[in-house]
């Protein structure tokens, strides 16, 4: 049995462990509601940005801008990958990183034979681990979410659009975790270039229901589903108008990516420091017991000794 000081230590290491852990929850939570603002503000944008986008492929020549354009083969490929700057998430880094990996199995297992397979890893986490495995990293985006910019979005972005533009790569794949809840989140593979023909609903897009082929994912047709069949003027053309708006979608799709990764960053530490803390809790009040226990044992076994002596004493 462990002595009496070695417990108090064992106890007093693990109230250290529990204060910390219970300031990193608090501070994971303010981070957590300041990151919920940020990606319900952005989301209506960008799901609307993406309907756009798409209505204006229908209503134009696929040739009409190089994004549209889809490769005959798929030789040469990047995947961008958002993962956290920081551990002690739970298992939010590795669900990011196996959906990566699982994507590359089922989708891009020759390109990634033949070395024609390249890695984006937006978040420290996710560039140390395909680092350590020798793939082709393009460009630093580490230490970016202690002062998350769209900025950092429109870098990476523009490095996929380049690549994209100049042949370097003939697809672009978006790999990252939508915030669901504060429990759970979502492991999301979109296609991000070429722009998909039929738009790609996530979960939650799928849940809100709101931005499907004619505007609603269910449903009878309404007011809005009927605008989707409007004919539109372009001014000053639909060409003009790609130039600018299908680069700015790019972007903001990978800035909604980054955001829905935070927010989901902060509700996965948020849960792992609360149950850090539970366990830190139960630990010690099993420790509590132990120590009563050897302190009970030690006074017994003061009190055997003493009154052996005295008996001893008294027979001499």
């Amino acid at each position: 049995m462990a002595s009496l000081r070695d417990i108090r230590n064992r106890i007093g290491s693990i109230e250290n462990t529990r204060q910390v852990t219970r300031a990193m929850r608090m501070v994971a939570a303010a981070k957590l509601r300041r990151a919920q603002e940020r990606i319900f503000a952005a989301r209506p944008y960008a799901f609307r940005l993406r309907e756009i986008t798409r209505h204006l492929r229908e209503e134009t020549d696929v040739a009409a801008h190089p994004l549209f354009e889809e490769r005959e083969e798929v030789r040469r490929v990047l995947v961008i990958l958002v993962t956290a700057d920081r551990g002690l998430a739970g298992a939010f880094n590795s669900n990011a990183i196996k959906r990566a990996e699982s994507t590359i199995e089922e989708r891009y297992r020759q390109q990634d034979r033949r070395g024609d397979l390249a890695m984006l890893a937006i978040g420290q986490k996710g560039n140390d681990y395909f680092a350590r495995r020798d793939y082709p990293l393009e460009g630093d985006f580490t230490g970016v979410f202690d002062d998350l910019s769209f900025e950092t979005a429109r870098r990476a972005a523009d490095r996929a659009i380049e690549g994209f533009r100049s042949g370097r790569f003939d697809e672009v794949r978006l790999v990252y975790n939508e915030f669901k809840n504060t429990m759970s989140q979502n492991r999301i593979s979109e296609p991000l270039l070429p722009l998909p023909r039929e738009p790609f609903l996530t979960p939650v897009m799928e849940k809100e229901g709101d931005f499907a082929t004619n505007g609603r994912a269910d449903g009878p047709a309404d007011e809005h589903t009927a605008s989707s069949s409007v004919d539109y003027l372009f001014e000053p053309s639909a060409e003009g108008i790609l130039d600018t708006l299908v680069p700015r979608y790019v972007r903001y799709q990978v800035w909604r990516a980054m955001l829905e990764s935070n927010a989901a960053e902060q509700g996965a530490r948020m849960v792992a420091m609360e149950n850090a803390t539970s366990n830190a809790e139960d630990l010690l009040e099993d420790l509590r017991l132990e120590y009563n226990r050897a302190r009970q044992d030690a006074i017994t076994t003061e009190i055997i000794e003493i009154t052996s002596g005295a008996q001893a004493l008294e027979e001499s």
